[in-house]
């Protein structure tokens, strides 16, 4: 289902005296992050005042934390932005929001499983599907995936011949 808060990174230390924090991304981009421009700590809204990329981890000034005795509190804190704050196009989801779905076979109705992790490569994610006595990699792409009904739990999976570890 739709979420209204996405994971969005754990707040790992501080940056520099000036009450900056830096931000370890888990499953959203920090770029995407900046592009919120509010971003929630133990559920608590903080206006990014400003927020750059540095080795791969967002630096974020936020607003009302002025020191770093401010920032040293943030520490070790989860932080989750907006759903509707990302802008996604219609039909793009959140990471977040697939763990969990359950994975058929498009032909036969069987259940194959849960979608436990997405593997991210340059060319297309692959879903972890993880069933009773298989696992399966799914690429996410048209060819495979037939639905995907994020509200309802469920996608909907063209199956083939390779996809479960069980399979040669």
């Amino acid at each position: 289902m739709e979420l209204e808060f996405i994971t969005a990174g754990l707040v790992v230390n501080t940056h520099g005296i000036r009450g900056e924090v830096k931000v370890l991304p888990q499953g959203v981009s920090p770029r995407m992050m900046i592009k919120c421009g509010v971003l929630y700590v133990e559920d608590k809204p903080y206006r990014l005042l400003s927020g750059r990329v540095h080795k791969g981890c967002l630096l974020a000034k936020l607003e009302g934390i002025g020191s770093i005795d401010d920032a040293l509190k943030l520490k070790g804190e989860l932080v989750t932005i907006r759903r509707e704050d990302a802008g996604l196009p219609e039909g793009e989801y959140f990471d977040e929001e697939l763990i969990g779905l359950t994975a058929r076979n498009v032909k036969t109705g069987e259940e194959l499983g849960q979608v436990v992790d997405i593997l991210h490569y340059p060319a297309h994610d692959i879903y972890t599907v993880q069933g009773e006595r298989d696992e399966f990699l799914i690429p996410a792409v048209p060819e495979f995936i037939a639905k995907l009904d994020v509200a309802g739990g469920t996608i909907d999976i063209r199956m083939m011949r390779g996809l479960g570890t069980h399979e040669d």
